[in-house]
Parts: structure tokens; sequence; C-alpha cells
């Protein structure tokens, strides 16, 4: 979908939007308003994602900035996907906005060619959105052909059209392969697709181990990953947050890591999962980002283990008083919660049940009434980190968890 936070709020309120130019940003109040993403009218501007609010201001004065509506964006993800599912069941979504359809077996409703014309042309006059489609023989090709053309392109990418449209491109052109690793080719000279496609595999598989041999093939186009429509379980949910000033106190710390530590676990027991290890992300005024992590005896999935671990970490890792911009709490090593057998304590394994049983009684509570519904002692506050609770205001492209629970409750 392109822009699609943005041609969301154009397709809701044409009068107020369409064909402006707009940018959705972040609780413009409290985040300093870092733009999320931006109309192709703002664009034409210059305004881009990852820009402050006021420097695109101060380009376009007239720029329309949206605070964010994830409830909205969420709504008419179902519906694009959906219109998806009619040509194929073989739909993997990739994030909110983005998604691979194998339609090998769906000759019944045209080309390849008019199947995306089709699928495009509904998505227009259904939703008022637009899209752009890639045409493949793998999901490579499919997704580097769907940014070839935006918006409203679709442009089809086959192997043998490589050396002609990409070989000469340097290599963080390929769709995986980003800054770090393009500049690890540099050091082995190669600049250039074109030159990893024809480079030694032995050298490749040297420097960069059994990724090497993926990158040499994703040169030549290849790539055998199949379509997955069966959304995998994850393999980390977690939260981060960029905190309006810099912090310098643990008490201020610790108050953001409860936050923090409330939502994944929130998230983690939707999915019937506990979790085995607990990451913190730091990161500094000077965007300098450390990670540590601890993994426990015993798996957990309640929001006061999460957090007195995370806690835990800060603490031994981190300097007290040196200034903290961005805080995030990951679960990782996840496993099902029914194939988990918890080893209890001799003197806590009459708590254990009870607490199960409140988790699942606040849970439920928050689900119905909204998440301020019933809340620690510690989260009574106005903390900015408090807003990640709001999930009409707060989140991201690649946070899938309302499909997972769409699909569990079709089930």
């Amino acid at each position: 979908m392109n822009a699609f936070y943005c041609s969301v709020h154009a397709a809701e309120e044409p009068h107020l939007y369409a064909d402006r130019p707009t940018a959705v940003a972040g609780s413009i109040e409290l985040r300093k308003g870092i733009i999320v993403t931006c109309s192709y009218a703002a664009r034409k501007l210059g305004i881009r994602t990852g820009m402050q609010v006021r420097q695109g201001l101060k380009i376009c004065p007239s720029l329309i900035i949206i605070q964010p509506d994830f409830h909205l964006y969420r709504r008419y993800s179902n519906a694009f996907m959906k219109l998806t599912s009619e040509y194929t069941p073989l739909v993997e979504a990739m994030s909110i906005d983005e998604c691979y359809m194998d339609i090998t077996g769906s000759k019944q409703f045209g080309t390849p060619l008019e199947i995306a014309e089709e699928l495009q042309r509904r998505i227009k006059d259904q939703l008022s959105l637009p899209c752009s489609i890639g045409i493949g023989p793998n999901k490579l090709l499919a997704k580097m052909a769907s940014d070839m053309k935006k918006p409203n392109g679709i442009t089809v990418l086959r192997r043998r059209d490589m050396p002609k449209v990409l070989w000469q491109e340097p290599c963080n052109s390929l769709f995986g392969v980003g800054e770090k690793t393009a500049q690890k080719l540099k050091k082995l000279q190669i600049y250039t697709v074109g030159q990893l496609a024809q480079a030694d595999e032995r050298k490749l598989l040297d420097a960069f181990g059994v990724v090497g041999t993926w990158l040499k093939q994703a040169a030549n186009g290849i790539d055998e990953s199949p379509v997955n429509p069966d959304r995998e379980q994850s393999k980390s949910i977690g939260h981060t947050t960029t905190l309006p000033n810099d912090i310098a106190s643990r008490n201020e710390a610790h108050r953001v890591l409860l936050n923090l530590s409330d939502q994944v676990g929130r998230r983690m027991r939707r999915q019937q999962l506990m979790a085995k290890t607990i990451q913190i992300t730091i990161r500094t005024p000077d965007m300098k980002t450390i990670t540590r992590s601890s993994t426990r005896d015993i798996p957990t999935d309640t929001a006061d283990e999460i957090y007195r671990d995370a806690c835990a970490l800060f603490d031994r890792h981190w300097p007290a008083y040196m200034p903290v911009r961005l805080l995030g709490v990951a679960l990782q090593n996840l496993v099902p919660k029914s194939e988990t057998a918890i080893q209890l304590d001799l003197f806590d394994y009459e708590k254990q049940p009870k607490k199960d049983q409140l988790n699942v009684a606040m849970d439920k509570l928050r689900d119905k009434f909204g998440e301020n519904a019933v809340l620690t002692a510690g989260m009574l506050t106005d903390d900015p980190s408090a807003l990640i609770r709001n999930h009409r205001i707060r989140g991201t492209s690649l946070q899938m968890d309302f499909r997972r629970q769409e699909n569990n409750e079709q089930e």
C-alpha cells in the first residue's frame, strides 16, 4: 500500500486530506513530532519520513499534521487483505500494509497481470486506497518489483531481467541487504548487484557464513522461500518508546520499564506464549544503542516478573544518572504456554494458579473496558510512557497481533 497511513486518512476524510500535503506524526506534544509517514504531495515538496515536524513545517508551512489512528489502519488493513484472499488462499501478511500472494493456482481469474490490475482497481474503488503491485516468479523479485513504481504502479520483474534492471545498482538496492552488509561487501571490492551475482561463493561464505550463499542467489534473482499463509509464532515481542526528554534517574527509567513490561506481557498472553529471555534496549541522546538480556530458569508471562528482570538489567548495565532517550523491553525465546511445564517453587506453588487467574481476569477486563480499566499503582501516573497503552495512537506497521487475534476468533 502507498503512503498507507496518510492514504487511509484521505480515504476517510477526502475533503480534508485528499491530494494535500499531509504527515502522520507520533504524539506531537510528547515525542517532538517525528514524521512517521507523509503523503506523496508532501514528498514532492521535500518532506521525508523521520523528519521532525518543525523541520517539515519550515519546508511546507501548509503541511497538515495528523495524529495516528491505529484502530483505523487495522480496519483498512483487514479490508484490503480480505480482497487479496478472494484470489488465493496463499496470502502471507508481512506488515499492516503489505502482503505476498501466491497466484500459481489462480488462473481462473486471468493472467498475473490481469489479476494485479483487477486487484489494484478494486482496492481503489472499494477502499479509495492506492497500491503498488510487483509480479515475479518468487517473493524476492515480486517485492523488489512492487517498489519500482509508486504510487499505483504495476511492475513485472523476471530473473532474466536482473542483469539489465538491477546489476548496475549498488548492493543495498537488493531487498534484504542493509547498509552494514553493503559496507562489508565493499571491503571485498563488491560494489554492485552484478558483481555480487558473479562473486566467488567461497569468498562470500568466508565473510558471511551461510548468508553468503543467499546473497549470491538473491543477486541472481533466486529465492526459494514459499508464500506461507500460516502466521508463524512470534520469535519475539517487544515495545520501545522514545522519550520526550532525556531521563537520568533510575526511578524515572523504572516507571517507563513498568509500562513497557505491562504491554509486552499483555501481547504475549494474547498469543498464549511464555518468555524465557527478557531483553532491554537503551538509546542515548547521541543515538548510540545497546541491548542487554537475561535468560530465566523458568519461563514467565506475568508483567511483574518481566518488569523485575528488566529493572535488574537496567540497574546492572547502566550507570546511575547517565541520560537515556529511548527504552525498550522485548521478550524472546517464546514457547507455547500449553507446552510449558513450569517448575513451581515449594513455597510458591499455591500462589501460581491464583496469579494465573488474576492475569486472566485483568486481561478480560482490559479487553472489554480498555487498557486503563485495571492498573497497578505504579502505572497510575501521567508519565508519557503511559501512552503506550493507547492502541489508537501507538503502534507500528510491523505489529501484527491484531491479525493473529482475528484469525483465532474466526477459528
